[in-house]
């Protein structure tokens, strides 16, 4: 055995202790840990060792070359994109679901049955989401991912609708799929179904600063299509505005029309667990499939997100993902197994995270979480719409805020002021365009941020403001 190997094996508590106090040093301080990094330089290209370092060795060198360019993007002031920060449960288990190291498939066969926390931790995010437990989930990488899954499907669905097995005799021509604002995985994923990301029939939005779908001209073309089956994507939370579908509206139409219904709820979806907002989401126990993110507003570790599929469409299912050597017989739940219900044959105990952190803080928990992070976009939003200097570019509806600089004559200048306020490494946000405006979005989702985050940003936009005048 090589040596180092044989040494770290020996001294693993002492190895994963220095782990430990670092990982918790920089979780005690990521309040301050920079945002962004410039002018960083990584030291010459790393050959292969010969015989190794060991474990602290490699530990010295990975905190010499790399160690301070790890932004704090799990803090409380990175609202750049839509990036949650992690709990200390879901931290927990997620370090376990390392330890235990569970390729998690099956929950009664032989070697690993792992798949049982998965299920039950479905089972969990079903009740905080209030969906009924008529949906078959499991965890995979993020939201693309979910989105793909779900959409695959929905286009083995669509081929049944028409009499082919897509899933074995590939895809033949035009898939029509509707839809008005949609996110860039699910684009993405309809080019990898080999669906075609250019055979989008766009919807028209709804009318006063919107970006959900216009009802009755998505009526109008399903009409057009003569009762041709079709999926349709809609948004539980547009990325920019974070603007929701008529999910009612669009339920009734399911009852008079033949469509594959699949709702992208990465971060929106968590509206369910307010109180006030949870209205956003009523009506979407009706979709077919739906993608929900938990690297966002769940709070857990990255890679983390579930596809959430109508148990009814199990069939489908296997027939899109089961595995050629693998055939089931009778009622593929009688022997579950995920490796016949999505894409990756080989998966860490992804649900674990998740599950710590669900049991940890439940469904008040949770609530407080989200409510929090509403009030702090609606605060934001106001100090923006009560500057001189800001405008915003739409409503706040739930916990981003979309603006710009009010001055329309220093739309060149979007760029420059946010690169200046993200150079600073107090806060990171995310350029946008929308509504013909170059944009600035700030997304909150982290379980860390309160209102001295916001006071403190605000100011340091004011001062960066001021600069470039």
């Amino acid at each position: 055995m090589n040596e180092h190997l044989k040494s770290d094996s020996v001294n693993i508590e002492y190895l994963l202790n220095i782990v430990k106090e670092q990982g918790t040093e920089y979780l005690n301080s990521i309040e301050e840990r920079p945002t962004s990094i410039i002018n960083h330089h990584i030291s010459k290209k790393q050959e292969l060792p010969e015989s190794g370092f060991g474990t602290e060795e490699t530990l010295r060198i990975f905190n010499e070359k790399f160690e301070s360019i790890m932004v704090g993007s799990g803090g409380p002031r990175y609202w750049g994109f839509v990036t949650g920060g992690a709990t200390p449960a879901s931290i927990a288990g997620d370090w376990l679901a390392t330890v235990y190291d569970q390729n998690t498939q099956s929950v009664t066969g032989q070697g690993d049955i792992s798949a049982n926390v998965e299920m039950e931790t479905i089972q969990l995010l079903l009740k905080l989401l209030q969906l009924p437990e008529s949906f078959l989930g499991g965890f995979v990488s993020g939201a693309t991912m979910s989105n793909f899954t779900c959409l695959a499907v929905g286009r083995q669905w669509l081929g049944k609708e028409q009499g082919r097995d897509i899933a074995k005799e590939g895809v033949s021509g035009t898939i029509k799929v509707l839809t008005a604002t949609p996110h860039s995985s699910s684009i993405k994923s309809l080019s990898l179904l080999g669906l075609g990301s250019s055979n989008i029939i766009k919807i028209k939005t709804e009318e006063g600063n919107r970006e959900a779908i216009h009802i009755k001209d998505l009526e109008e073309n399903i009409l057009k299509l003569n009762g041709e089956p079709f999926i349709l994507i809609s948004s539980g939370g547009t990325v920019n505005t974070v603007d929701f579908d008529n999910f009612k509206a669009i339920s009734r139409l399911k009852e008079k029309y033949n469509f594959w219904w699949h709702i992208d709820a990465a971060f929106g979806g968590f509206a369910a667990c307010s109180e006030t907002h949870q209205h956003l989401v009523e009506g979407w126990e009706y979709a077919d499939s739906i993608t929900v993110d938990c690297h966002k507003w769940l709070n857990v570790p990255y890679e983390s997100a579930v596809f959430l599929i109508k148990d009814q469409y199990k069939i489908l299912q296997v027939e899109t993902f089961q595995n050629s050597n693998a055939p089931y017989l009778g009622d593929p739940l009688d022997n579950f197994s995920y490796l016949n219900f999505l894409p990756e044959n080989s998966r860490r105990l992804k649900a674990l995270p998740a599950w710590f952190s669900l049991m940890a803080y439940g469904k008040k928990g949770y609530q407080e979480i989200v409510d929090k992070n509403i009030a702090w976009a609606k605060q934001f939003g106001e100090l923006i719409e009560n500057s001189d200097d800001f405008k915003l570019l739409a409503p706040v509806r739930l916990n981003t805020v979309c603006f710009t600089l009010k001055d329309h004559a220093k739309q060149d200048e979007v760029g420059q002021f946010l690169e200046k306020l993200n150079n600073t490494g107090k806060v990171f946000m995310t350029p946008t365009f929308y509504n013909q405006h170059k944009g600035i979005r700030a997304a909150f989702v982290n379980w860390m941020t309160g209102e001295k985050d916001i006071r403190q940003v605000f100011d340091l936009m004011n001062e960066i403001i001021t600069e470039i005048k």
